[in-house]
C-alpha cells in the first residue's frame, strides 16, 4: 500500500511519539502514545516507514520498545503519555 497523502492534521496529536516493537507472536507492531495510531507489519522496515509517515518524518519521535509490544487499538492512552511529551 502506497501513502500519497501526509496524515490528517485532525488525526495528528500534539504529541505524535510512535512506539514500535514485536508483540508476543513475533509480529512488528507500531503504536502511538494515544492508541489511535498504529497497526501489525510484516518487517521493521515497514514500520518504521509507517511510523515516519504518520509523525511527519520525525525520527526522534520514534522509540523503539525492548521486550513485547500489543497492538490494542481500544486501550487508554499509556500512562507514559504526558511524561514524554513534556
Amino acid at each position: 500500500m502506497r501513502h500519497t497523502e501526509p496524515p490528517s492534521p485532525s488525526l495528528c496529536s500534539t504529541t505524535s511519539l510512535f512506539l514500535i516493537g514485536r508483540d508476543r507472536q513475533g509480529h512488528w507492531v507500531v503504536r502511538d502514545l494515544q492508541g489511535r495510531r498504529g497497526g501489525l507489519f510484516v518487517g521493521r522496515t515497514e514500520a518504521l516507514k509507517y511510523a515516519l509517515f504518520e509523525n511527519g518524518n520525525r525520527p526522534q519521535a520514534v522509540v523503539m520498545v525492548p521486550g513485547f509490544l500489543e497492538l490494542d487499538m481500544q486501550a487508554a492512552p499509556l500512562p507514559l503519555a504526558p511524561a514524554l511529551a513534556a
